[in-house]
């Protein structure tokens, strides 16, 4: 039987696909990429935008009418908030809400069983789904059971470490969907990280909602950092996933001094004016960021530093616009990620009266991503000339590229044939004549142990 992924969102929702495909894979099952024809198709969904929703329904209205008709299952943040709507976009659609999400580690052994008797596979994913309503099927099912030995689309391995957000930002419904804080014990975060070392993963990236939040005992995820730093060798790279501008404290970026974090750190800020965080309920100012920013530019060297902003947030006037724009222009932050704002159901915003004009909005989200291409190619000029080293990722007609400790993906000249996915490579980072964009030049690799 072939089984389709589709993921949607962020990095924990990647993080859970990995380990959803893992337990399929271990029970024989064959993954299959998106445009190839699969039995089943699980469609990991993301609720942060109202485009990610609609994104979200166009794929699984795609699923649907495939000639092979493969069952359609639905997870993820939309799901547990939409399930109904999404259950009603077609026969073949079974939606999984997060609350049952981690019992789906448990649906590849059934089906197994259910294929062997020749039982049909809608009917079977229909019964499991509605076992593990009634926590028959994983009565002990964890947030943090998403644990791959082997990751069907990355290179790197990915580790949950947390999960929910105690935050109330009047925009977000992720904390509705994912709830409350919840964090990994500090021993098995350390324990699963020797597992993925021995295999020979070369990086771990750390994920969750919220990892800035992190928190088992006494640790914080300074703690964390500092006792992974410890146990693991000198050639794993430890990756951070998105990190809350607040809980950018000093223990906490001392700790990214150490040369295996990697430089690539993930911001959102949201907007450079003081007046609409405090509208929103962020939990910081912007001479906190500017702070945060300037620490990590002391600790590591020429960092890659991306932003989230929200363009249009309720009652954003062009003066408090402009203060964004000063803001990250004086930051140099290396790219952004920008998102009109859109109303949320069950958030404070969603009624909110005060409503920027969608082509206001529109018209100011543009101008930040014309800024960010150039904050981009700025950046990416610095590279030239520089070693350094990449985990290749992917082979594409022949070329190899990979993802670099600052995270730029990089076409590799020269490789040899023996290279490999998993490898760690090292390049002269030098532009290419036609599109001025880094190439690597090869230089060595290491392949995985």
């Amino acid at each position: 039987m072939r089984v389709l992924i589709y993921t949607l969102g962020c990095k924990l929702n990647q993080c859970e696909s990995e380990a959803i495909a893992d337990a399929f894979a271990k029970e024989g099952f064959e993954i299959v990429h998106t445009d190839e024809a699969a039995d089943l198709c699980i469609v990991n969904t993301c609720t942060v935008t109202v485009k990610a929703e609609q994104k979200a329904r166009r794929m699984i209205r795609k699923y649907a009418v495939q000639v092979q008709q493969p069952v359609v299952l639905v997870t993820g943040c939309y799901a547990q908030l939409e399930k109904d709507a999404l259950q009603d976009l077609s026969e073949r659609v079974v939606v999984v809400s997060l609350d049952e999400k981690p019992s789906l580690l448990g649906l590849p052994n059934m089906l197994a069983n259910h294929l062997v008797a020749n039982l049909d596979l809608l009917q079977s994913v229909r019964a499991f789904v509605s076992q593990a309503g009634e926590d028959k099927v994983s009565p002990a099912s964890s947030p943090f059971d998403y644990d791959a030995a082997t990751f069907s689309f990355h290179s790197r391995a990915f580790l949950k470490i947390q999960d929910g957000c105690d935050n109330s930002c009047a925009y977000c419904r992720v904390t509705i969907a994912r709830g409350d804080a919840v964090s990994l014990d500090l021993g098995e975060v350390v324990k699963r990280s020797l597992v993925l070392e021995q295999d020979g993963f070369k990086e771990i990236v750390l994920t969750g909602v919220n990892i800035s939040a992190y928190r088992s005992g006494d640790a914080s995820l300074a703690g964390l950092l500092d006792s992974l730093l410890k146990h693991l060798g000198p050639g794993i790279r430890l990756r951070l996933s998105s990190l809350e501008p607040d809980r950018l404290d000093d223990h906490l970026l001392d700790m990214f001094a150490d040369s295996r974090i990697q430089p690539h750190f993930h911001i959102p800020i949201q907007s450079g004016s003081n007046q609409v965080l405090q509208r929103v309920n962020r939990h910081y100012d912007v001479s906190r960021m500017e702070q945060a920013v300037a620490r990590l530019r002391q600790v590591k060297d020429d960092p890659f530093i991306a932003a989230d902003i929200i363009t249009g947030l309720p009652g954003e006037t062009d003066g408090e616009f402009e203060k964004t724009v000063e803001f990250l222009k004086s930051m140099d932050i290396s790219q952004l990620h920008v998102f009109p704002f859109s109303p949320r159901p069950l958030t404070a915003l969603n009624t909110a009266k005060d409503k920027v004009p969608e082509s206001v909005r529109d018209e100011r989200a543009k101008f930040l991503r014309d800024l960010s291409a150039i904050h981009f190619r700025r950046y990416l000029n610095r590279q030239i000339g520089k070693d350094v080293e990449l985990i290749v990722e992917e082979q594409k007609g022949g070329t190899w590229s990979g993802l670099t400790g600052n995270y730029l993906k990089i076409k590799v000249l020269d490789t040899p044939s023996w290279l490999t996915r998993g490898s760690l490579a090292s390049v002269h980072l030098e532009r290419d004549a036609r599109t001025g964009m880094p190439v690597g030049r090869f230089l060595e690799t290491q392949t995985p142990e």
